[in-house]
């Protein structure tokens, strides 16, 4: 007989995870009554990851950090994805790890309520220093909240040629 199921009364079905324990009076014991709910949500829809692309970037050493405007009052959402390029599962799952961290630790007050960011783990996030991704953090955040939504960025499908006319046509490659 092995010890888990020794120390536990027969009858006693296990689960994962583990449910709240009851108290004599039959109800779960207070988890934090009068404490505020997360102000922080995870983005787990595909939708809402393309839509975050389409907002600021600010790329750093371990990370490319993508901020989106909802224009709504609602929580701040993060998400954090990593391409197979980062690596192997472990790999990709530690950087993940550490972006994860990177944002539990942010102050809150960095994060703007409405919006939706998105950190894209690169493979050097592996390797930077703990600090140094924190730092990087910090001031990618305040990039996307100075840069203009609509900037255009040079060399990127720019409105003008250098000239100064504006494109034929707004396609690229047509030529």
């Amino acid at each position: 007989m092995d010890f888990a199921t020794a120390s536990r009364p027969s009858g006693v079905a296990r689960s994962w995870p583990p449910v709240a324990r009851v108290d004599a009076s039959g109800s779960a014991p207070d988890s934090g009554a009068g404490l505020p709910a997360p102000a922080m949500q995870r983005l787990k829809q595909r939708a809402d990851f393309l839509a975050a692309t389409a907002g600021a970037k600010a790329p750093a050493g371990g990370f490319v950090l993508q901020a989106r405007d909802r224009h709504e009052d609602g929580p701040v959402r993060v998400g954090f994805t990593c391409s197979k390029k980062v690596g192997n599962a472990v790999e990709r799952n530690r950087v993940r790890r550490r972006l994860r961290e990177v944002v539990r630790l942010s102050p809150p007050d960095r994060m703007r309520r409405g919006y939706d960011y998105v950190l894209i783990g690169r493979s050097a996030a592996l390797d930077l220093p703990f600090s140094r991704l924190v730092e990087d953090f910090d001031r990618a955040l305040r990039r996307v909240h100075t840069s203009r939504p609509n900037s255009a960025v040079p060399g990127k499908g720019s409105s003008t040629r250098a000239g100064g006319s504006p494109k034929a046509t707004p396609h690229r490659g047509t030529r």
